[in-house]
């Protein structure tokens, strides 16, 4: 009897540990994984600005109770802004309209309520109404006509602004309207714009004696810090908001795929008209949240308020690490920007530096901010 040889088993054999490497699939080092994260040019940016005026405006109040307060109001008013643009920008537009629609929304306010005296809430409420519509004419216009964004808003940023001067000088002769905060008085939804949080924790504080940044010279006991702004809180509200839509919703992956390739979006059943127009909706609401809060703070409305406004919000989310071809960026890299832009202008002040040296920091940091992200953008996409 022969013994015949037991031919191989194709079968493969069992998989035993880590799966099999595809080699279609090219890895990733962890240091390009780094560079590539949106919020990367912000956080350097922070880290840098604030050792650069902890070294050269440490002893000038700078980083008191009151001098945080000072530049964390003016981070917020970036922040609030740049949450809006970030989104549309994102989605792959522009809306150049932001700082008229500032302007624009406070004039309601001041003649709804100062002038034609209604209640401050009805004001309130139209400004956000009417600023909203606009949004939606600026989406609706971009998607009807082909026309680009900056255009269409660009023109709407001259309408805005001259109606908001002719409204004004037509129904009170001025460009300012005072005695809002008289009528925003006991207003349930003035005090939601207007006021101040935690005013009671500050008071604690100056009691206890226990941290004297938090007890002025003058009197003791009496906390220099007594509260925190609703223009701070509204900041924080809507970066939180923004930031969940975007990395924690269907929408959000709708928004990327928009600004990504619009077309391409559309073929998978992405309803691209209707997030564009949102996101214009919801960067005219994030304006006139801050117009709102500027107005309930200074007591009065002007025509010229939000001047360059659009640019700034702009800057910001490109600091942040957004692209300006849209599909890429992050709420958080835009929120660091405005951070970044509120320290360096109360910084500035601080230091005893010329003010105007601000507008020069804003534009060499935007050129550098979008070499960086021509820099990302050719990384992502593998082109040389």
């Amino acid at each position: 009897m022969t013994a015949t040889k037991a031919e191989p088993d194709p079968s493969p054999a069992p998989r035993s540990g880590a799966p099999e490497k595809d080699e279609r699939v090219k890895e990733i080092s962890g240091f390009r994984k780094a560079m590539i994260r949106p919020e990367l040019g912000s956080i350097c940016g922070t880290i840098l600005v604030f050792v650069f005026f902890l070294l050269v405006a440490r002893d000038s109040g700078m980083f008191s109770a009151e001098g945080v307060l000072n530049w964390g109001v003016v981070s917020a008013q970036f922040a609030i802004i740049a949450a809006g643009a970030c989104l549309l920008m994102i989605a792959g537009e522009f809306d150049l309209s932001v700082g008229s629609m500032i302007g624009f929304s406070g004039i309601v306010i001041a003649l709804m309520s100062v002038t034609w005296d209604f209640p401050m809430w009805v004001a309130i409420i139209t400004a956000f109404i009417v600023a909203v519509a606009i949004g939606w004419l600026n989406g609706y216009l971009v998607i009807r006509t082909g026309l680009p964004s900056f255009i269409v808003t660009l023109a709407f940023l001259y309408i805005l602004r001259g109606l908001t001067i002719f409204a004004a000088i037509a129904t009170t002769n001025k460009t300012i309207i005072g005695g809002i905060r008289d009528k925003a008085e006991g207003d349930w939804l003035a005090a939601l714009f207007g006021g101040k949080i935690l005013n009671g924790l500050f008071v604690w504080l100056a009691d206890l004696g226990l941290i004297g940044k938090f007890v002025a010279g003058s009197r003791a006991g009496q906390p220099i810090v007594d509260g925190v702004p609703m223009l701070i809180v509204w900041a924080l509200i809507l970066i939180v908001f923004a930031h969940v839509l975007l990395t924690r919703t269907q929408f959000g992956n709708w928004i990327y795929a928009s600004g990504g390739d619009a077309q391409a979006a559309r073929y998978t059943g992405v309803p691209v008209d209707r997030v564009k127009i949102l996101m214009f909706m919801f960067t005219a609401f994030c304006a006139t949240v801050f117009a709102t809060c500027q107005v309930m703070e200074f007591g009065s409305a002007a025509a010229d308020r939000g001047l360059l406004k659009e640019f700034e919000a702009i800057i910001s989310v490109v600091i942040g690490g957004a692209l300006l071809t849209g599909g890429y960026g992050s709420v958080i890299g835009a929120a660091l920007g405005a951070l970044i832009f509120g320290v360096v202008q109360q910084g500035l002040f601080f230091a005893g530096v010329e003010s105007s040296l601000f507008r020069v920091f804003l534009g060499g940091i935007l050129l550098l901010a979008v070499i960086l992200n021509t820099y990302i953008r050719r990384i992502i996409t593998g082109e040389r």
